[in-house]
């Protein structure tokens, strides 16, 4: 059987992974074409402190 790590292992595990791919998200944004009127939709992996400024952009 396998040993359950505990929660401050991991906790102290994360900290020293720091800059891996856990501080990245997806967004998704819709955009609205003003021709036609239809909604399309901007997929992008942001680092998670920038995330208010990928939405902030458009508007």
């Amino acid at each position: 059987m396998a040993k359950k790590v505990s929660k401050n292992a991991r906790v102290a595990q994360r900290a020293a992974n720091v800059g891996s791919g856990k501080d990245h998200v997806k967004v998704v944004k819709a955009v609205k074409d003003p021709v036609t009127g239809r909604y399309t939709y901007k997929q992008m992996m942001v680092h998670k402190d920038k995330v208010k400024d990928f939405f902030a952009d458009a508007k």
